[in-house]
Formats: C-alpha cells, sequence, structure tokens
C-alpha cells in the first residue's frame, strides 16, 4: 500500500522536511532517519513524499523540518497522527495534512486547561463512514478537523457541492462524530466529477439545525495528479469561528490564604472546592494559586516562604483538613484540637508556627491511631508504589532533619551523602524508628487524595487550576541532598537590581547545572512536571527567565549586586583591550576604598571601622582585612542576635551594610573558571565611586562594554539554550504553560515564548517597553496573561496609595479622568481599572482576590496594606496574609456576585463562542 504525504510549509534556506513514524520506513520514530520529503510547488510550500507502507494496519507519524543551519529539528505541536488502515485499505492514500506549529493561539485551546476542564466533551457522537462506489470513479474523502471550541449540545459538520456532502443544503450537511475528542471525523464518497472539491465547516445543534458556519471562504480540495487515490485525509484543519477568540477570567489566591468556617487557621485543600463553587458562580473559569511545597526545614515562621521547597513532590502539610482524616479515639485530644483550631482560625493573620504544632501533633496522634489499617490500604499501597521513588528518601530526608534538629545535611555525618543502602536502612519497615518515617506516607498519602479531590471536582465543574512551579530549589532540601550533581551548590540564584531592590536579590537557591540534566534530556524536570499535571491543568514557570540565562550570585556573597548571567559570553584581557580599555585588574576588579569614601558610609563608626577591618597599604588607599573581604564573611560576623538591643543592632547594621558596599565597589567581576582571564561588567557599576573617579575615556569605554554585555552580546546564545530546554518541558505534559517574564527581560524572549506558544505575563505596572511608565491592557497579546497585581507587588489600592505622583499620572493618562486623583482608591477606580483588564485581548485576565473584592466598599478590606502578601526585598517577610471573608460568606454576596459576573460576560469572558 503507497501512503502520499502532502503538507504546505514555506521553508527557510538550509530547511527540509522529513516524516517520522512509528513504521521501519518512517525511520521507526526517529527523524534523523526518516526520510526526506520533496519540494513540489515553491509558491505555495507544498512538500510532497510517497511511501511504500507494508504489513501496518495503522501507524503514528509526525512532520519535522530539518535545519541544516543549526544542525537540529523542529518538531511540530501536539500529539503524533495515526493513520489507520486496515478499517479501510487502499491502493493509495493521500494525507493532505496541516503543520501544527506550537505558536497558534488555537493549539492553547488544546491543552489540558481545555480538553478536561473548560471544554470537556460533551455526548459522544457516531462517525459516518463511506463506502466506494465501485461502478463509478470516486475517491473516499476523509474529514478530521482540530476543533475543541464546541459546547455539550453541538456538533462539527460539513458541507460542500459534492452529492454526499449535501449540495450546499444545512439539513443535509455530513455530520461528523468524534471518537476522539477534539478530533472530528468523517467520510464521504466525492465522485471524481465533483472535483475540485468545495467545502465549508458548521456548527450544528444535535438535532440537525445549523449554528454557524465558519466565516472562511470555500476551502478547495483538488485531486493530485497522476494515479487517482482511494483515499484523500484532510488532517487538521481548524474551524475559523466567526467570534472572537476565546478569552476567560481567573481569580489568585494563595491556598493558605483561604478562610471557611470549621477551619484550623490557615486555607486547606478542601476549601478550593468552596472556591470553585464561588468560580462558577461569578463566571470564572481559573484559579491560580502559590507553589503548595512541603517548607518545613526549621520548624519556624521562616518555614512560611513558599518558594523554598524541601521537596518538589511533597505536599505541605499545613493544607491537610484533619476533619477528613477522621477523629481521634480520645475525646479530650479531640476536643483540645478542635478548639485551638477554632481559635487560630478566628485569628486575622496565621500563626504559622502554631498552626504547625497542633497540625503535627494531630498527624502522629492519627498515625499511631490508623497506622495497623493504613499501611495496610490497597489504596494507599497503590499511592505509595507509584510514588516510591521520591516519598522514600522525603521521609528519610524528614527524620533526619528532626534528629538533627536542622535541614542542613552538611552537617548529618555520614547521614550527608544518601546512597540506595542508607535510604533502605533508614526505611526498613523492621526497624525500630520505622513509625517516624511511615508518619510522613501518611501524611503525604491525604494531601494527595484532598488536592486530587479539588483538582478533580474543579475539572468536574469546568475551573481549571493552575499550579506555580518554582525557578529554584532549597539548598537544603531531599533533591539537592539525593541529586547534588544536578545543581550548582556553590553558586545562588537571584535577581539584579531594579526599581523594586536597588541591591537586586539573593534567593539563595544553588543555579541548576544545566549541562549535566542536559545529559538524560532533563529527565528531573518532565518527571517533575508529570507528577505536577495529576493536579493542574495550567501551571506558572516562575521566572521563566531563568531558562534562557540566571542571575547567579558566588557562595561568597549575599547582595544580588555581586552577580553576573550564566550563561554568559565574558570579555577576555584581549577583548578588552581591543575595544579601548586600559584594564588595570586591581583598579578595576578589587574593591576601590579610599580615606574620602568611608565617612559617608560608617559617620562616626568610621575610625572603628577603619582600625578593625581595613588594612591601609598606601596613605589613604585600603584592602579589607581577611576576615570581612567577602560579604557572606561579614553577613556571619555580624549576625543579629534575638537578645540585642536595638543600639547594637543598629550599630552593626551600619557596619555591616556599610562593609557590603564597600565590597561590592568594583567594576569587573571574574567569570568563574577562567582562571582569571575573563571577566563580567557589574550591574550598576555607574552607582560606583570606583566607576565615577575614572577617567572620561575609561567610562566611555565601559559604558559601551555596559550596554553590550547587558542588551545584545548574549541574545542569540540566551535563546539557543531556551530552544534545548522549554520544548522539552512543554511536550513533557499537555498543561497550559504560562511563564512569569518579568524583570530585565532579554530582547530574544517574547519570540522564544511566542513560538512555543507559552503565555507571557502583564502586569500593568511593570510594562515590557521601558520606554513607558504603565502597560495599557489594549495593547496585550492574546498569548498572555493580564493582571494589575501580583503576590510580589501591592495590591490596586495598596499601590494607589503608595505614590500619589504615580496614581494622578495614572488617572488622567491611563483612565483618561481630568483632574485631581482621588487619594484613597475609591471602589469606582478599582473597578475601572479591573474592566480595563477584562476588555484586553488577552486569553486570560486573572486578578488578585483582594482586587476583586476592591470594588465593594463593604467587602474589602479597612486598610490597603493589609492586603499584601509578600514583600520581595524582605528576605525575612513572614508570609501569612489570609482572607478576611469566609469563602461561605463570600458565596453569599448576591449584589456583588451579579456585579462581577456582569462584568466578565459583559467582556466577552463568560461563554465558550
Amino acid at each position: 500500500m503507497v501512503v502520499c504525504f502532502q503538507i504546505e510549509y514555506k521553508t527557510h534556506p538550509g530547511q527540509q522536511l522529513v516524516v517520522a513514524g512509528s513504521v521501519k520506513e518512517l525511520g521507526g520514530g526517529n527523524p534523523a532517519n526518516a526520510p526526506f520529503m520533496t519540494l513540489k510547488d515553491v509558491k505555495s510550500g507544498i512538500w510532497k513524499l510517497e511511501v511504500d507502507i507494508e504489513k501496518a494496519k495503522e501507524f503514528h507519524y509526525r512532520y519535522f523540518v530539518k535545519d541544516d543551519n543549526f544542525g537540529t529539528y523542529l518538531e511540530e505541536w501536539g500529539p503524533d497522527r495515526t493513520l489507520v488502515i486496515a478499517k479501510r485499505p487502499g491502493n493509495l492514500i493521500l494525507l493532505s495534512d496541516r503543520w501544527r506549529s506550537a505558536s497558534d493561539p488555537e493549539y492553547a485551546l488544546h491543552s489540558s486547561a481545555f480538553l478536561n476542564a473548560i471544554l470537556k466533551p460533551g455526548k459522544s457522537f457516531d462517525t459516518p463512514l463511506a463506502v466506494a462506489d465501485d461502478k463509478q470513479k470516486s475517491v473516499v474523502v476523509r474529514f478530521k478537523p482540530n476543533v475543541v471550541r464546541v459546547i455539550p449540545g453541538h456538533r462539527v459538520a460539513v458541507s460542500g457541492n459534492a452529492k454526499s456532502l449535501g449540495k450546499w443544503k444545512e439539513n443535509k450537511a455530513l455530520a461528523l462524530g468524534n471518537p476522539e475528542h477534539p478530533l472530528w471525523f468523517g467520510e464521504a464518497v466525492v465522485q471524481v466529477n465533483e472535483f475540485p472539491l468545495k467545502y465549508k465547516y458548521l456548527i450544528q445543534y444535535e438535532d440537525g439545525k445549523t449554528a454557524f458556519w465558519e466565516k472562511t471562504g470555500d476551502r478547495v480540495l483538488r485531486l493530485p495528479e497522476g494515479e487517482l487515490p482511494d483515499i484523500i485525509e484532510i488532517g487538521d484543519e481548524k474551524f475559523d469561528f466567526p467570534q472572537y477568540p476565546w478569552k476567560g477570567a481567573g481569580v489568585a489566591v494563595p491556598v493558605f490564604a483561604l478562610r471557611r468556617k470549621n477551619g484550623f487557621g490557615v486555607g486547606e485543600f478542601t476549601d478550593l472546592k468552596l472556591l470553585v463553587d464561588w468560580a462558577v458562580k461569578v463566571g470564572i473559569k481559573l484559579i491560580q494559586i502559590l507553589p503548595v511545597n512541603d517548607t518545613v526545614a526549621r520548624h519556624t515562621w521562616q518555614d512560611s516562604y513558599p518558594y523554598a521547597a524541601i521537596s518538589v513532590y511533597a505536599m505541605h502539610p499545613m493544607y491537610i483538613n484533619l476533619l477528613e482524616i477522621g477523629k481521634l479515639n480520645s475525646e479530650t485530644s479531640q476536643q483540645i484540637i478542635d478548639a485551638q483550631g477554632h481559635y487560630l482560625n478566628s485569628l486575622k493573620k496565621i500563626d504559622y508556627e502554631a498552626v504547625m504544632a497542633l497540625k503535627s501533633r494531630f498527624f502522629k496522634l492519627i498515625y499511631d491511631q490508623q497506622k495497623s489499617e493504613f499501611l495496610k490500604d490497597p489504596d494507599f499501597l497503590e499511592f505509595f508504589t507509584g510514588n516510591e521513588y521520591w516519598l522514600r528518601p522525603y521521609a528519610a530526608f524528614s527524620y533526619l532533619r528532626d534528629l538533627f534538629n536542622t535541614p542542613d545535611f552538611g552537617r548529618w555525618g555520614e547521614y550527608s551523602k544518601p546512597t540506595e543502602e542508607l535510604l533502605e536502612h533508614l526505611t526498613n519497615e523492621q526497624s525500630p524508628h520505622f513509625d517516624d518515617i511511615a508518619v510522613h506516607y501518611l501524611i503525604q498519602y491525604y494531601a494527595h487524595r484532598q488536592l486530587l479531590d479539588a483538582a478533580n471536582y474543579a475539572r468536574s465543574k469546568g475551573v481549571v487550576l493552575k499550579g506555580d512551579i518554582p525557578i529554584g530549589i532549597f539548598r537544603n532540601s531531599v533533591d539537592a541532598w539525593q541529586h547534588p550533581h544536578l545543581y550548582n551548590m556553590d553558586r545562588q540564584a537571584g535577581a539584579p537590581p531594579d526599581d523594586f531592590s536597588d541591591k537586586g536579590q539573593n534567593w539563595r537557591f544553588p543555579t541548576y547545572n544545566w549541562d549535566e540534566m542536559a545529559k538524560d534530556n532533563y529527565a528531573w524536570w518532565q518527571q517533575r512536571l508529570r507528577q505536577l499535571s495529576l493536579y493542574f491543568d495550567a501551571f506558572r514557570i516562575d521566572h521563566i527567565l531563568g531558562f534562557f540565562r540566571i542571575w547567579e550570585i558566588p557562595g561568597d556573597q549575599v547582595e544580588g549586586l555581586m552577580g553576573y548571567f550564566n550563561p554568559s559570553i565574558p570579555y577576555y584581557r584581549d577583548e578588552l583591550q581591543q575595544r579601548g580599555l586600559w584594564f588595570d585588574e586591581t583598579r578595576m576588579c578589587k574593591p576601590y576604598i579610599r580615606e574620602h569614601l568611608l565617612y559617608e558610609r560608617f559617620g562616626d563608626l568610621t575610625q572603628y571601622v577603619k582600625d578593625n577591618f581595613l588594612v591601609e597599604y598606601y596613605p589613604g588607599c585600603f584592602n579589607l582585612h581577611p576576615d570581612v573581604d567577602t560579604q557572606k564573611k561579614v553577613e556571619q560576623k555580624f549576625a543579629i542576635e534575638p537578645d540585642m538591643g536595638p543600639d547594637e543592632r543598629n550599630r552593626l547594621e551600619r557596619i555591616t551594610q556599610g562593609l557590603y558596599s564597600l565590597i561590592s565597589e568594583v567594576i569587573f567581576l571574574e567569570a568563574p573558571g577562567s582562571g582569571g582571564n575573563a571577566f563580567f561588567p557589574r550591574n550598576a557599576l555607574h552607582f560606583t565611586r570606583s566607576y565615577q573617579e575614572l577617567d572620561s575615556q575609561s567610562k566611555h569605554v565601559i559604558n559601551l562594554i555596559y550596554q553590550d554585555y547587558f542588551y545584545r552580546r548574549n541574545e542569540e546564545f540566551w535563546r539557543s539554550k531556551a530552544m534545548a530546554k522549554l520544548p522539552v518541558l512543554k511536550k513533557a505534559t499537555n498543561m497550559l504553560l504560562c511563564g512569569e517574564d518579568l524583570g530585565m527581560v532579554p530582547a530574544c524572549v517574547p519570540d522564544v515564548m511566542n513560538e512555543l506558544g507559552i503565555l507571557s505575563l502583564e502586569v500593568q505596572r511593570m510594562p515590557k517597553n521601558p520606554k513607558i511608565t504603565f502597560g495599557h491592557p489594549a495593547d496585550y497579546p492574546y498569548l498572555s496573561v493580564a493582571t494589575p497585581s501580583s503576590h510580589d507587588t501591592s495590591t490596586i489600592r495598596g499601590w494607589w496609595e503608595e505614590n500619589h505622583g504615580m496614581s494622578q499620572k495614572f488617572y488622567n493618562e491611563i483612565l483618561g479622568i481630568y483632574g485631581e486623583a482621588p487619594y484613597f482608591c475609591e471602589p469606582e477606580v478599582v473597578k475601572q481599572i479591573i474592566v480595563q483588564h477584562l476588555y484586553s485581548p488577552s486569553m486570560w485576565a486573572v486578578f488578585p482576590i483582594q482586587d476583586l473584592l476592591g470594588m465593594d466598599a463593604g467587602l474589602r478590606m479597612q486598610h490597603a496594606p493589609d492586603e499584601r502578601i509578600n514583600q520581595p526585598g524582605n528576605p525575612n517577610h513572614y508570609w501569612r496574609y489570609r482572607m478576611h471573608l469566609n469563602l461561605e460568606d463570600l458565596a453569599e454576596q448576591e449584589n456583588f456576585n451579579l456585579m462581577l459576573k456582569g462584568l466578565i460576560g459583559d467582556a466577552g469572558r463568560l461563554d465558550i463562542y
């Protein structure tokens, strides 16, 4: 049997198409062994390939573009295509396919966010099959349009000029079946004299009446030259909807912030079902949360930071609803726990340590009570088998963390480096300490079950749960303990200085060893995402810029100022000299410390600092004493103790910040691994006295180098690094992928994200265009998430009151209102900003719940600053924000809920069409 592959794709010089498939004639699935296609029509870009396929009842295939310019293969988006031969054999089958580009906005609707939740398939329709007429020359035409945007009670049909397609009569159109959602399928016998075949798709009601036609002109199918095919299969055509693209609205709220009437002082996974019910009531179709992984490291409030997970798989115990597990046999214990839970739930903010103490005690008691039955439970055993690869190491890590009273496994002696033998010993069911291991199995089992139940409930209601995946891992985590080779443990991830943090940010996470991860095609990431997809159908990649390059800070420094981009192309000595810079390493790379700089940093402490921490090597010129020559040494030497008085605290803080400032008085940083031969320009070097006191020529050359490094030099390099990783991550699951692309964004990022169909994040106060102060939602791209605020910023109300000059500018220029702006952000102003975002072209408009409540004077918090979740500039921020309303009460706010639903509906974000 001969199969003719045909596809339209316009290539560039050096590119050629191949078809790779599951049969040997198509390379056995390997594009490197697959046959090349032939360009038959340069103008239209039609490529063809004829292959004689032997003994195959069906096979899978897909198209690739081989690019000899880069030695790469570009893979089309989506699952493998399938040709079933057994049911309809023929001597010649023509496959007329359409290239599936990941950048096509339509394909975002084929993610699990839509297939599993918003656009779940409704009724299953039978597939019409055709029988060829042997007496007349005819061809069986298979229609296989790819249409996901169909509501229950509707189906896809095709009409055309052929008799079998109803001769353009709506009531005689060929109604298609949907055996493999979202592919619709149907066959028709078309006589040769009816070619060229003209046809269009339409949406019908179940009774066959027409809902609407697609808006495109007539589609045309012509017979190929040469032998008449028995079957022509038209694959992956898209329905051209006459309406605007699909758009939806979402709400962003951390799970810990949710509040219900009978809670235990913190939001829990089961509360998500109450939030889903409210979302359905107001027309919201997406719930975005923060990371929910276990962050228990020190057993203090500092563990409230949700981006410092001790495991990328384990869930945080605080999110478990104790009432769903069962009651304790001891009535006294249960009464005390219930009473304490009631008290904690009455607090305005989360008391993290008290919540964890209460729940941890309950877990131990309920484990002792249930362990005999629990460890034999078939449902638990199934969970354990599927998750053993991470669950056993996690339980062992947690056991050792508590015994050593620290998560720093470097202090665990013989347990610092885990082996399979060590894990077997620690998790042996016969060991006396096994209960201390298995209690973590119980906790994770119930966390999994409750989150999965909430996720499936959301899916059943047509609501998407959107997770959040941090860019980094916690330095003292089970992941670093078990796989240290995957991370650069001597380096730290962070962010360069910006308008929100003039010293930059140091997240203290180790950076990824991408070269090591690439050896198994990023299996660690793929496994992590597949686990995430059990619960979420969309996810946000925190700091997606880290897949292009990460801001890396040496392990012996503290401030983000002392970082550089990794990977990036450094400047070698000869290049610096060729660019006209007389490169003096001591002057440019060593801290520039002069007498006249000291008083402005230390004031009345100057002499004390000179006597104790500086070494004068020339009159008025100083080096740092070896005890304080790195910021890490300074941090450790001047650590603030809890019992210190305010004066001593202030004194140590002044010395610390002053020494940090001296250490950062450099213009260039040495590139790691270069042997002192390559260098990076230090970010914000223009604010150093070292730069300011250079001659004008040196300044000019350094300015050019600075601009080159941060804005031009690395663009193609960074693009290639991202394209090696992100396609693998996108293909690992079918979740809708959204990227947090804020900060210093390389020019290559938008094109890469668009090419891969990754949604961008658009925050009005953080426009991508550096020449403007505010973004306007009307200018956002379709493949984006529009939001006025995030967990890292103040809310609309908080921002409005922070800087009256900025809010005045926004009031006049963006809202277009003449006159004086109100000092406080009144509900009507919040509403106007919400409406602006709802009417944006963005696929998603997502709002922090605080901003939505800000539209109602009776529902919002009294003080705007209380709405804020995080202060990114404060590394010791306590994450304890809670909603002030119970979810049950929110659901009963009829006036507010009707108003919100009306806004969403008026903006076209409520209906499927």
